[in-house]
């Protein structure tokens, strides 16, 4: 379980403070898949951010009454400079997991070969998701921050990953920010929409979806 209590974050812009969290109260339930949904530049990934304890909120709190992965998709989990193998290992020790069996998990699974063993400074951003997809499925986490991460790769990479996400969330729950609203339908239970620094949670996902659809016809007009 995740709670937001009062949660506020802005930014400054030349229009005054730009919000992504404006006193926002919400409960993202245990063992559950939450679609978080917005349009660009909405906060979302911030919003991940601030929920893995990176960013600090301007005032609220989050509490939880379990283990948070880091958000998966986010180029600053990797030391540029060690290799892909080398960042594995590192992480496997944070989080205290073995590993030989992290590292062969994540072979198998992101699919770089020789890459594995080079410099994440060469890396695609496909190729770094892929390794930040594979590091965070291998190890067992309560809730699973996922952004924009399962739709890469070809088709068959992406059912790989599809399969290996529904195996954890047998277990785990999971917050995943995709634009992809068919990866919302395949892999969520629940939707949030987070709009103009408001959370509005949805228990029928198609209620989440049809509320973010609105609100970019909205924002095109």
């Amino acid at each position: 379980m995740i709670e937001l209590r009062n949660l506020t974050k802005s930014f400054p812009s030349r229009q005054g403070p730009k919000y992504v969290a404006r006193g926002i109260n919400a409960v993202f339930p245990t063992g559950k898949a939450v679609g978080l949904l917005g349009r660009n530049g909405a906060g979302k990934s911030t919003l991940l951010q601030m929920i893995a304890g990176n960013f600090p909120p301007d005032s609220g709190e989050i509490l939880t009454d379990g283990e948070i992965s880091f958000p998966v998709g986010f180029a600053g989990t990797f030391h540029r400079d060690l290799t892909g193998a080398q960042n594995v290992r590192f992480i496997a020790r944070v989080y205290g997991v073995d590993t030989e069996e992290l590292l062969d998990f994540v072979s198998d699974f992101a699919e770089l070969g020789g890459h594995y063993h080079m410099p994440v400074r060469s890396y695609s951003s496909g190729m770094r998701s892929r390794l930040a997809f594979g590091i965070s499925m291998g190890i067992k986490f309560d809730t699973y921050l996922v952004d924009e991460v399962t739709s890469v790769g070809d088709a068959s990479f992406r059912a790989k990953s599809a399969t290996v996400f529904k195996d954890r969330m047998a277990s785990s729950g999971a917050i995943v920010v995709t634009h992809s609203i068919s990866e919302i339908r395949n892999l969520c239970d629940y939707g949030a929409v987070l709009e103009n620094g408001e959370l509005f949670f949805y228990e029928d996902l198609e209620d989440a979806i049809a509320q973010h659809n609105a609100n970019m016809k909205l924002a095109r007009k």
